[in-house]
C-alpha cells in the first residue's frame, strides 16, 4: 500500500532503511504518548528512528515504540526523560488487534517509517506492517533503483 503523500506536514525523522530491508504491506498513521521534554527535543530535530521497532510488552494490550532515540532536552534539568524508553502508541482497538495478530505470523513485523508533525501541529508516526526481504529481493530493489536513475539520465540527455 502506498504511503500518503501530503505536503501539509513537517518530517522530523525518517527510517530510510525500512523500505530497503522490508516489503511494506500496509501503513498506518498513529499518535504517540510523549512528555514535554521529549516533544521539545523532537521540535529541535534531535530524534532518530533508524533502529526503532514496534512491539508489545508481556502483560499489556498496547503497542510500544522501542529503541527510538530522542535526545535529552538541555533546558529540562531534573524533569528530563530517558532517551530510549518505550513509548505508547495511540491507535484504535481494532487496528491494534489486527497488527498484533499479523505479527504472530512468521516473518511479519511492524516498523516505523516516518515521524512528522501534521497540519494541526500534532506529532504522528507512520508505521508499517512489513515482511522481511531476503538477499535476492534486496538485489532486485537495487537493480530497479539503478535502472530508474539511468533511465532518467538518458531521458534528460535526450531531451536537451
Amino acid at each position: 500500500m502506498a504511503e500518503k503523500q501530503n505536503t501539509n506536514f513537517k518530517v522530523v525523522a525518517k527510517n530510510r532503511r525500512a523500505r530497503f530491508d522490508y516489503e511494506v504491506l500496509e501503513t498506518l498513521e498513529v499518535g504517540i504518548v510523549l512528555t514535554g521534554s521529549e516533544i521539545k527535543s523532537i521540535r529541535d530535530g534531535k530524534v532518530s528512528i533508524n533502529e526503532a521497532y514496534v512491539g508489545s510488552m508481556e502483560r499489556s494490550e498496547d503497542l510500544f515504540l522501542f529503541n527510538a532515540d530522542i535526545a535529552l532536552y538541555k533546558q529540562a534539568s531534573y524533569n528530563n526523560h530517558e532517551p530510549k524508553r518505550p513509548r505508547v502508541l495511540l491507535l484504535h482497538k481494532a487496528q491494534r488487534a489486527k497488527f498484533l495478530t499479523a505479527i504472530q505470523q512468521k516473518g511479519m513485523t511492524i516498523v516505523p517509517l516516518t515521524m512528522y508533525f501534521n497540519h494541526k501541529g500534532l506529532l504522528k508516526l507512520s508505521i508499517a506492517l512489513a515482511r522481511g526481504k531476503n538477499v535476492v529481493d534486496k538485489r532486485e530493489t537495487i537493480k530497479k533503483r539503478d535502472w530508474t536513475i539511468q533511465k532518467n539520465r538518458i531521458l534528460r540527455n535526450f531531451n536537451k
